[in-house]
């Protein structure tokens, strides 16, 4: 049966309500959460195959991705914890250069980040009339905890396609921040000639309420530590080291002995990369143990007191540093 030129169609309840549906499913909205993350052992190393342990922290990024039909551009909005916009841009769905910006930086990275995703799924965005997309983070955006690996993991989701790769094509780096960007747990992670592996494990140490993350308020380029670390001359044995230390940190439940764990590999860090260690640039008196967490200084550290919480932030403070956050207030809870 057909309609003539002149036949009027009119809406009837069933009708409104399938229109509805169409709209809906042409608006639709996916929602993707990923992770931060914390390194906290085999830092650099992990790059050559050391097993290093990994914390995903409860604080991480949300992307909203929506269909929009009367628009032909990706609208896109980023805002911080405080839900105040830091970017805006408007880009071109068919070679996703920016139209407008209001960083240009920003958006060359998510023009390189959108090619790439299109080159690893041909059909990406190929059907699309248009898309609004917003991101959320629920920690500032200078701590270092996974505003790249966040987006990236997010991103691969979105477009269908092998997080682990497009990392590699775009910011490169061990892979253990897309892990935790998609993890329940705590994980064991190695990456070796290109192979990654990683696996849920169990870090709930008893003593966790004696630890503290502390933020060097100076965000460091992960980048610029790979690349210093590269050119290092490492020893394939370090390896073997780096791996012995995080099985012996995820195993212990001495309080002491992990203090003395954690002393040993800022130590052999220190020795091979020709660092300085951040208690002995910062918290020489300090009476606990204080150990770099991913790339060394800058973003957190771990501190261990067996004194009071109290006493404890008290002494950081005075040295001029703010951010003081027990550990079961930032790593993600086992469920």
């Amino acid at each position: 049966m057909s309609f003539g030129r002149s036949c009027i169609i009119k809406e009837t309840p069933l009708f409104s309500f399938f229109k509805y549906v169409n709209t809906l499913l042409e608006n639709k909205k996916q929602y993707i959460h990923a992770k931060g993350k914390l390194l906290l052992s085999s830092e650099y190393f992990v790059l050559d195959g050391a097993l290093a342990l990994a914390l995903p922290t409860s604080k991480g990024q949300t992307f909203t991705f929506e269909n929009i039909h009367n628009s032909e551009v990706i609208s896109w909005k980023s805002f911080d914890e405080k839900k105040q916009i830091w970017f805006e841009g408007i880009f071109s769905m068919k070679n996703f250069e920016a139209i407008k910006t209001s960083d240009l930086d920003v958006s060359n990275r998510l023009t390189q980040i959108l090619n790439v995703c299109r080159e690893l799924n041909h059909s990406f965005l190929k059907n699309e009339k248009g898309v609004a997309v917003e991101s959320h983070l629920t920690f500032p955006k200078n701590w270092g905890l996974g505003t790249s690996s966040t987006l990236i993991y997010s991103f691969a989701k979105w477009a269908e396609v092998d997080a682990f790769v497009l990392l590699e094509k775009t910011f490169g780096g061990s892979g253990y921040d897309i892990a935790c960007a998609g993890a329940e747990k705590n994980i064991l992670y190695s990456k070796k000639n290109g192979v990654v592996k990683w696996a849920n494990c169990e870090f709930d140490p008893p003593f966790k309420n004696q630890l503290y993350f502390i933020f060097l308020e100076k965000k460091q380029n992960s980048r610029e530590g790979i690349s210093h670390y590269r050119k290092m001359d490492k020893k394939e044995h370090l390896i073997s080291d780096f791996s012995f230390l995080t099985k012996k940190i995820l195993d212990c439940s001495d309080f002491y002995e992990f203090e003395k764990l954690l002393e040993q590999h800022e130590d052999l860090v220190s020795v091979t990369l020709h660092l300085r260690k951040v208690k002995d640039l910062h918290f020489d008196d300090f009476w606990g143990s204080v150990k770099s967490l991913g790339a060394w200084g800058g973003d957190f550290v771990l501190a261990t007191s067996d004194r009071s919480a109290e006493e404890t932030q008290k002494y950081f403070n005075e040295k001029g540093f703010e951010v003081f956050i027990k550990y079961e207030d930032l790593i993600l809870r086992k469920t």
